[in-house]
């Protein structure tokens, strides 16, 4: 069943606070990556390129979970386990340069690699906690 954000801690999504991501490994380990994440109103997304680590968890288990601590106050955090409903190409690439305005302040995201393919990841929130 769908959480929701709730509206005071919606702001973590528009300041520079790193979610940090954790993803279950095939031998059933923890993986914990910070990555970049916007909320569009009802999922949290996430970016990636195709075949990472962290792409590859989340294809094979789609339950994760996050946090997201406030860059201002590190006592006021968001933390979400989730499910990934969506993993979609189209418009990661828009995506992923969004992101780098936000967290970079860079139109273009800079770190792309020839032959790489972004990937969108859309969490559904399954359950929340907040502090602060």
């Amino acid at each position: 069943m769908a959480a929701t954000i709730p509206a005071k801690f919606r702001d973590l999504f528009t300041k520079q606070a790193f979610a940090h991501l954790g993803t279950l490994m095939a031998d059933g380990s923890p993986q914990v990556t910070p990555v970049w994440c916007d909320y569009d109103g009802t999922h949290i997304r996430i970016n990636s390129a195709k075949g990472r680590v962290k792409d590859k968890n989340m294809r094979r288990n789609k339950k994760v979970a996050l946090s997201i601590m406030d860059p201002d106050d590190p006592y006021r955090y968001l933390a979400v386990q989730g499910v990934i409903v969506e993993i979609t190409e189209q418009g990661a690439d828009a995506h992923i340069d969004s992101l780098a305005k936000k967290y970079l302040g860079k139109d273009k995201y800079p770190f792309g690699q020839p032959g790489e393919v972004r990937v969108i990841y859309k969490i559904r929130p399954e359950k929340v906690s907040t502090m602060g």
